[in-house]
């Protein structure tokens, strides 16, 4: 999936692309800036944020609707 579809706030299942045999969870972050090129993923369960190549996305996450807020709120 191209960072180009990814929504802001949305959880998506993801592939670390040093560990090809691992899968996780992880949100589109704007903590440090709204413009696309500053987006991060957060790892869900921890303070982590990464560059969106660091993973391959491999589809959102089919979940109730609950959003996770951000420590700082």
């Amino acid at each position: 999936m191209l960072v180009a579809r990814l929504v802001p706030g949305s959880f998506y299942w993801a592939r670390p692309m040093a560990d090809i045999h691992e899968i996780t969870i992880v949100q589109v972050s704007t903590m440090f800036g709204e413009d696309r090129d500053f987006w991060t993923l957060a790892a869900i369960g921890s303070d982590q944020h990464y560059m969106p190549s660091d993973f391959e996305i491999i589809g959102p996450v089919d979940g109730p609707g609950w959003t996770l807020r951000q420590a700082a709120e």
